[in-house]
């Protein structure tokens, strides 16, 4: 098959796309610029049992397989995203409307990382032997079966290999369904996958919405359920999980804390909120949307961060220049508006930003407020989007528990030229991936995933195998049984 740089159906079944006009019709829009770039079908009953069923039988085997076999064929997926990186990351601008600048070095090329990591850690996955006296206990570590993976529309082709990767690795196979939202990434992980020598059915992905989903959780044949997404959408999910006693994973959404001291580093602090709050417009479950700042830095802080923001390149996302792209759909967008609204209603003093740009995509200007106490809105709601929050603090004591006031858990930071306060503060974080003068750094060999709401279980590093593999143990006896009768 020639090599094309667009997904060529809307479903990737048993090692082939794969096409059903009777699945609802659903549009794929260029954030950019409003316009339709792709038409895909919603997975009918009859795709839905081809994929499940084509994994299920395709599973034993692969399972069967040694780990450096597997391991060889993920690795060889990786070496292919990395060849096309440009062509995928193309893709992912229009999918998401990312800019260029930031899809050609993060979304492929994580995901690329994922498979060479976990390809490269496949052939260690062996069990242990425990000798007791004369007989002994072996551990085998199995294959959970067919693991299905839910993901969420702002990192499309990264979340496909974050789950995709260690579930091959321990010899899973898996059925995928992207967002409906930005469905075509996953699509080419899929082709690659399967053009790197993975054997058909091993990694289906097919489209759809919440109904897809819960058909997918939902099935008797699925032992396995990953889902990157919103709380509400977790709770549905687990619940309909916890029915069938299948093994979870949650990703879920955050309302994460960013603290910075007055002796943090002036320009690294602001560096670091700008990560943890405008990266993809703000559309990062982990970002730290609460920015604390206490009070004898508070307005140089704001000083800078204002004068930092100016010099954003908003524009066109494919053009290099940009920086800063759009939200990624009209409804996100008008969430978003909505929480600036109210932000401006409840008292929130608008430093910079709050505004619609001209034009037909969905630009929102970056945007912060200060003066924010800890129970307005736009401080406890989860926004997904370019805002940041700062609110103002005086001691230690007084932000660690102010910091921790939130029903989430997946991130925490703390800016400080005090060591021994860094790793104080975050060691009393109810979170789950941590930060010290950094943020938003997500590099595959550490464990990702939070706490609280903000979900159960843990992605990426050697974490990740515990949550795609099960332990059998194995009693072996040398001599006689004994028996009471």
């Amino acid at each position: 098959m020639p090599y094309d740089p667009q997904p060529q159906a809307s479903h990737f079944v048993n090692g082939a796309y794969v096409e059903d006009t009777a699945g609802t019709p659903f549009d794929v829009i260029y954030p950019a610029t409003d316009e339709v770039i792709a038409t895909l079908h919603e997975a009918t009953s009859a795709i839905i049992e081809q994929a499940i069923s084509s994994a299920k039988a395709a599973q034993k085997a692969w399972g069967a397989m040694s780990g450096t076999e597997r391991g060889r064929i993920l690795r060889r997926a990786a070496d292919i995203i990395r060849e096309r990186n440009h062509d995928l990351s193309v893709l992912e601008t229009k999918d998401t409307g990312k800019p260029y600048s930031e899809t050609f070095y993060v979304d492929a090329t994580s995901g690329a990382d994922a498979l060479e990591y976990f390809g490269g850690l496949a052939g260690s996955l062996t069990g242990e032997h425990i000798q007791l006296g004369d007989d002994w206990v072996y551990t085998r570590r199995e294959p959970l079966g067919l693991c299905v993976g839910i993901g969420a529309w702002n990192y499309p082709t990264q979340i496909a290999c974050w789950k995709g990767a260690p579930a091959l690795a321990c010899g899973n196979a898996m059925v995928f369904k992207p967002s409906e939202t930005t469905p075509l990434s996953a699509l080419k992980v899929a082709e690659i996958l399967h053009e790197a020598g993975l054997p058909a059915g091993l990694y289906n992905v097919i489209q759809g919405a919440g109904t897809v989903g819960a058909a997918l959780v939902s099935d008797a044949r699925v032992d396995k359920v990953s889902l990157t997404g919103s709380v509400p959408t977790g709770r549905k999910v687990y619940a309909a999980a916890a029915a069938d006693i299948k093994h979870v994973t949650m990703e879920l959404g955050g309302k994460s804390p960013l603290i910075i001291f007055d002796d943090a580093d002036l320009e690294n602090a602001v560096g670091g909120a700008i990560l943890a709050n405008f990266y993809s417009s703000g559309q990062v479950c982990s970002n730290g949307t609460r920015v604390f700042v206490q009070k004898g830095i508070k307005e140089a802080f704001l000083k800078r961060l204002a004068e930092r923001l100016e010099t954003a390149v908003i524009g066109d996302p494919l053009d290099e220049a940009t920086n800063f792209g759009p939200m990624v759909s009209r409804r996100q967008m008008e969430i978003v508006q909505g929480y600036i609204a109210k932000g401006q209603e409840e008292g929130a003093r608008l430093v910079t930003g709050g505004e619609r740009l001209d034009g037909d995509g969905f630009y929102l200007q970056p945007t912060v407020f200060a003066d924010v106490s800890d129970d307005m809105t736009i401080a406890r709601e989860e926004i997904f989007g370019p805002v940041m929050a700062v609110l103002d603090f005086e001691t230690e004591e007084e932000v660690v528990a102010r910091a921790n006031e939130t029903e989430f858990g997946l991130s925490a930071g703390v800016f400080t030229r005090d060591l021994s306060r860094g790793h104080r503060v975050i060691g009393q974080m109810e979170a789950g991936s941590c930060f010290i003068n950094s943020y938003n750094d997500a590099p595959v060999e550490a464990p990702f995933g939070g706490s609280k709401l903000s979900g159960v279980g843990r992605e990426n590093s050697k974490a990740a195998i515990e949550h795609y593999s099960q332990l059998k143990s194995v009693y072996v006896r040398m001599g006689n049984v004994e028996a009471p009768f």
